[in-house]
């Protein structure tokens, strides 16, 4: 299978029904060449997460399962990628992706190909600049010996440096919620430290002013309707907002909007106080993703 169009391969597979399990995804990408799967891997860190659905989301738990299945396949890879891909916040994904996995899950058993590979390649040396463990785990001074954490910091920091940082205090709800679609459909490849402010203002929000937050969820439900991103925002600022103190504007809310009330499906509170539990089931019905 050739890989010229990596973004219409994708799409392919992404409309394509076979990717149902896990054993299917590994029946589709276990034999394939070390050439093509890279430019698979590579492909994907640039799908938004909005279009991470079906058989795109069935490769990248696929992905995220290889260290721990077949650790000497995944070291390939790693290898594979900083031979191919001159793209330097893609490459950076293989640290969190799979150098992390591979050193918890297998260290002893990768470490000493690891020596061996950084004395030919200068850019896995800077990937393991990235590579932290905890102050007694024995691998930690071998990798200290071989990693160049200094440079991997330093384009670690121009990575999560927003060109605009984001200043929410001063923004409009219509701004807010634009601006949350917009980091939250990021790939992680494209994510910067603005997805973290935006997180720390919902917390804010959620604190001291959770009627705002209600209304900020509101205002992004009229303006996105995309699967991925209202499960984010069920499962995260709607669920976290919802307690016995805004309930009852919860309840009008749903009452009045049904789009907030499918919404409602997606929360999870088998943890609720039984008052709360009642009443988000009285919302809720059978109508739970």
């Amino acid at each position: 299978m050739g890989l010229t169009d990596n973004a219409t391969l994708l799409e392919t597979i992404a409309a394509a029904p076979q990717l149902r399990t896990p054993d299917e995804t590994e029946a589709f990408l276990d034999p394939m060449p070390l050439g093509e799967l890279a430019s698979m891997w590579r492909a994907l860190q640039r799908v938004s997460r909005r279009d991470q659905v079906g058989s795109i989301s069935a490769i990248k738990l696929y992905f995220d399962h290889l260290p721990h299945r077949k650790p000497q396949g995944a070291l390939d890879l790693v290898l594979e990628v900083l031979k191919t891909e001159a793209d330097k916040q893609t490459v950076m994904q293989l640290n969190d992706k799979f150098l992390l996995a591979l050193f918890y899950a297998h260290g002893n058993e990768v470490i000493a190909r690891i020596e061996q590979e950084v004395e030919r390649n200068p850019r896995l040396r800077w990937l393991l600049g990235g590579v932290h463990f905890a102050a007694d785990d024995a691998l930690a001074p071998r990798v200290a010996k071989i990693a160049e954490r200094q440079a991997w910091q330093a384009d670690h920091i121009a990575q999560r440096t927003p060109r605009e940082p984001l200043d929410c205090a001063s923004m409009s709800l219509a701004e807010l919620a634009r601006a949350w679609v917009e980091q939250y459909s990021k790939s992680e490849r494209d994510q910067d430290d603005n997805l973290f402010t935006i997180m720390d203002f919902e917390r804010d929000l959620r604190e001291d002013d959770p009627d705002r937050m209600i209304d900020l969820i509101l205002e992004i439900l009229k303006i996105e309707s995309n699967p991925v991103l209202l499960s984010l925002l069920a499962a995260g600022p709607l669920e976290d907002v919802i307690s016995l103190t805004t309930i009852d504007r919860i309840e009008r809310e749903a009452r009045v909007n049904t789009r907030f009330r499918d919404l409602l499906g997606g929360v999870w509170y088998y943890r609720a106080s039984d008052e709360l539990k009642s009443r988000l089931d009285a919302l809720v019905g059978q109508d739970r993703w």
